[in-house]
């Protein structure tokens, strides 16, 4: 590792920009067994260790696997604990707690976001041994199909949509999430010769339609349905999707990018641009997992596609940290993720990669590409208005140094309520620009800023702003040091 971070020095080139927003996330998943039967202290204290070292370098935003296949991580009287939690699917955590809400404190104490993540439709995975009593494939046997090892709810049974909002709005409702997050799984990635069994759903639902439509409409119905259940509970949860990497190929749609993969739309019958042009999500982070110049997929090509494609919703790309560390791809990479047009950010897979510095990526981000921290890009279709100014700024000496504290302003309504920060450093007689990230020194859920002491003797001087749900962002309040 470390012969790549001496020989990848040269190569990491600075960002065409200094972006003041950008989605910088990180998936943190259980479906890979990493926490299952560890105990809650130790999964703890290695979470807490990830994210540590994850706001170290810039990520600003969680993307926390809570339902693997039909369960929890989390306190749910619709689905049972998670075998990837306890090692035995039903079993609570003993001594108990509740990883959801742990994390959403954690995250929130540190200045990201928590978006809680869902597999919708997978009832058990391939090394699942028993399902609970409590179950909703053992309680509905029938409302499920086997595929090659596994269980999934049959997307064309309107029963499994409702359910599955169901178990959203349970989530939404009792936790304070900022996003809902699925991921590429919906009808089951292909195995030649097998076919998918829905013949009864479509025999009851299909109204003699092609089979192939008649599936994406099916999951068109349910992103819809998702989005309309989440906005209903609690508007300002943005909702999400990261699909698979290809939408489609060229050979099959002359629109297509020239590739040679499975398709979204054709294959798993996910028509991911239709929810984009519909607004049925709120943002979109392709998993774009292949290196550049990649003879099937190509990096490079996608990420370029993908931009000509992002329409009105934020696009984030869906980086593979372990293959660009081997491949020597971070540099060009991100070049492209910075500097292609309506891309607004990226996601790395996965956590602990990074977490490791796993080829150098987390020392990269830090002084390289996250040197300063971000906002959230906006989402005026949610919510446009800004919060109030910061009241009652003041500088206080206290025996650690000056801190500055203010006072948040007042907000009637949840969505105009200040939900935090963010701090700007200028220097005697800078012009005041909140617009250029250079200046934006920290954003902090906390009323209050810890300043070097030099500032003071340099008469700098800072601007709050408060930020609201959405992240909309205040007119300044100035403090000259």
């Amino acid at each position: 590792m470390a012969c790549f971070v001496a020989n990848a020095c040269g190569m990491w080139a600075q960002s065409p920009h200094t972006p003041k927003r950008e989605f910088r996330g990180a998936w943190i998943q259980a479906v890979n067994g990493q926490w299952q039967g560890l105990g809650r202290d130790a999964m703890q204290a290695e979470l807490t260790r990830e994210l540590n070292a994850l706001q170290a370098c810039g990520i600003n935003a969680i993307l926390f696997q809570v339902r693997v296949e039909g369960d929890a991580l989390y306190a749910s009287q619709l689905e049972p604990w998670s075998r990837y939690l306890t090692g035995q699917q039903g079993l609570p955590p003993q001594p108990y707690w509740d990883p959801l809400q742990w994390m959403i404190e954690q995250c929130h104490a540190r200045g990201m976001e928590l978006h809680a993540w869902i597999n919708p439709y997978r009832a058990k995975t391939k090394g699942t041994q028993a399902l609970a009593t409590t179950h909703y494939a053992v309680q509905h046997p029938e409302r499920c199909f086997a595929y090659d090892g596994l269980m999934l709810f049959d997307p064309g049974l309107p029963e499994n949509r409702r359910f599955i909002c169901d178990v959203a709005r349970d989530i939404v409702s009792r936790y304070d999430v900022d996003g809902f997050h699925i991921d590429d799984y919906f009808y089951p990635y292909p195995v030649a010769g097998l076919a998918i069994p829905d013949d009864a759903a479509y025999a009851a639902y299909g109204q003699g339609r092609d089979r192939g439509d008649w599936r994406r409409e099916n999951v068109n119905a349910f992103i819809r349905e998702l989005h309309d259940a989440i906005r209903a509970v609690k508007p300002w949860v943005k909702f999400g999707v990261s699909p698979f990497g290809i939408y489609r190929n060229q050979r099959s749609w002359p629109e297509g990018s020239r590739t040679n993969g499975l398709q979204n739309y054709d294959d798993l019958y996910a028509d991911v641009l239709l929810w984009i042009e519909k607004g049925w999500v709120d943002y979109n982070i392709p998993q774009i997992y292949w290196e550049i110049g990649n003879r099937a997929a190509d990096y490079d090509e996608l990420i370029r596609w993908w931009s000509s494609h992002a329409y009105a919703r934020p696009l984030y790309i869906g980086q593979d940290v372990d293959r660009t560390a081997q491949h020597g791809d971070m540099a060009r990479k991100m070049l492209l993720q910075q500097g292609l047009p309506g891309i607004n950010g990226s996601c790395q897979w996965y956590a602990r990669a990074v977490a490791d510095d796993r080829g150098g990526y987390a020392t990269a981000l830090r002084t390289q590409y996250h040197t300063k921290p971000a906002l959230q890009p906006t989402m005026p279709w949610i919510d446009k208005k800004a919060p109030g100014k910061v009241r009652k700024t003041k500088v206080i000496a206290t025996p650690d140094g000056p801190v500055l504290f203010w006072t948040a302003p007042k907000g009637r309504k949840e969505m105009d309520v200040a939900k935090s920060y963010a701090v700007y450093r200028f220097a005697k007689g800078e012009r005041i620009d909140i617009s250029n990230a250079k200046h934006l020194v920290g954003v902090t859920a906390n009323t209050f800023f810890a300043l070097p002491l030099s500032d003071v003797e340099q008469r700098c001087t800072y601007v709050v702003t408060a930020l609201d749900r959405m992240q909309n962002e205040s007119k300044v309040k100035k403090v000259k040091l």
